[in-house]
């Protein structure tokens, strides 16, 4: 059976927004005529690389990025890094922290005439070379589905001047190799969707060859990005004041409507006591999760049981959670798929139950919060079936494995 386990000022907040929304219209204007013509590359085959030690992987990728690139223009360039991300999830982990840190400290000691920055708005409107990666659990034939035997690693670097893919590399990493444990802002996350930027992201990454363009919906959503990685690291560094300024700004944009910026919001407001802006936001995010059709939420169940564990970062929380998601569910009037998930740890045959018995659960809660609902919803149990990360390693790395999602259906029954 499974087990469970201090504020920008307003000045230098309106600089911020006023800045970007120049560099916004710059870089859309000179994108223009390209993400209107540019056409989505096919996945690249590829034989599957030896499985290495994590050290090694990151090395060599990294290497071959950056020896197959053409030599910068001028001899020197700088290279922003946007955040390597979870392929499936688009967290972002220690791991992916890791490598990222490896591969400046390589740059800055084998490949001198390349600069390495984070992602900003200001390090955008120079019209960088750039660098994405996925780092992603994989089975034997390199898929994300069933029993997981290494982390699939794949690097891209991107021309924006150019608006082309001009090197790329991929290496398998030993299972045991990485800590995949999320960091602050997406470990404690209550919500997960498939968000639209994510898979931009992954696509730019993943099924994209050198030679091709860049793909567009990517370039659209950069600014966004930007703000969002400065957000996500002013969370998890206990600057709520200030991360919850940056996500209020990234929600302004014309990709500000996602994931990350509602996650963002929602907590920002949690860690400052913002009791009922926190609430509203939960509700922003249940409306997008409801508009996008899908709603995966962490419940945290005790070991072998149907009933929350007592942990107090999100158990306190959750009868406000339920609240929100039967509220918008019988004010949207929509019917609703509970669908209950385990880690693959256990027999299936328990997991099959558990699962359902944990839907029936949430099920049950839902229509206590609004008895209208009582004949528009079903419950569902798929064990581990539906694996996002599929590790079985049953901790805060794979606490996606053991959700609840709800899905609006057409037709009640």
């Amino acid at each position: 059976m499974s087990k469970e386990t201090g504020n920008d000022t307003t000045v230098r907040g309106r600089q911020r927004r006023e800045f970007m929304a120049l560099s916004l219209a710059a870089l859309c204007t000179r994108w223009a005529a390209m993400c209107a013509a540019a056409e989505a590359a096919p996945s690249a085959a590829a034989t599957a690389p030896p499985i290495l030690p994590f050290d090694q992987a990151v090395a060599n990728a990294a290497q071959q990025v950056f020896r197959s690139a053409p030599p910068p223009h001028g001899g020197a360039a700088t290279v922003v890094i946007d955040p390597l991300i979870d392929g499936v999830t688009g967290y972002q982990s220690r791991a992916t922290q890791s490598i990222q840190e490896r591969i400046t400290a390589l740059v800055k000691r084998d490949f001198p005439n390349y600069k390495v920055q984070g992602i900003t708005s200001a390090s955008l409107s120079r019209q960088p070379r750039f660098l994405v990666g996925t780092f992603t659990p994989v089975n034997a034939q390199m898929k994300p589905v069933g029993p997981r035997e290494s982390y699939w690693f794949c690097l891209v670097m991107g021309d924006l001047a150019t608006g082309k893919i001009v090197a790329k590399a991929v290496a398998r990493v030993r299972m045991a190799d990485a800590n995949a444990s999320p960091t602050a802002i997406f470990a404690e996350s209550p919500v997960w969707i498939r968000d639209r930027s994510i898979q931009a992201y992954v696509a730019n990454c993943q099924e994209t060859t050198v030679g091709s363009p860049i793909k567009p919906e990517y370039v659209a959503g950069l600014l966004t990005a930007a703000l969002l990685s400065e957000a996500g690291d002013a969370y998890d560094e206990g600057r709520y004041s200030e991360a919850l300024d940056l996500y209020e700004t990234a929600r302004k944009t014309p990709s500000g409507d996602q994931l990350r910026v509602y996650n963002g919001l929602y907590l920002s407001l949690t860690k400052l006591k913002r009791t009922a802006q926190a609430v509203s936001a939960f509700r922003d995010l249940v409306d997008f999760g409801l508009r996008r059709q899908q709603l995966a939420v962490k419940f945290l169940f005790r070991p072998g049981s149907v009933r929350f564990a007592e942990d107090a970062k999100f158990s306190t929380v959750y009868d406000m959670w339920l609240a929100q998601i039967a509220a918008q569910a019988a004010q949207n009037n929509v019917c609703l798929q509970i669908t209950g998930h385990t880690s693959p740890t256990g027999s299936a045959a328990l997991n099959d139950s558990l699962s359902l018995l944990r839907a029936q659960y949430i099920q049950a809660r839902l229509e206590g919060a609004e008895p209208g609902l009582a004949k528009r919803t079903m419950a569902a149990g798929v064990g581990s079936r539906d694996n996002l990360i599929g590790t079985g390693k049953d901790d805060a790395s794979d606490v996606l494995d053991r959700r609840v999602e709800l899905q609006p259906v057409q037709a009640c029954g």
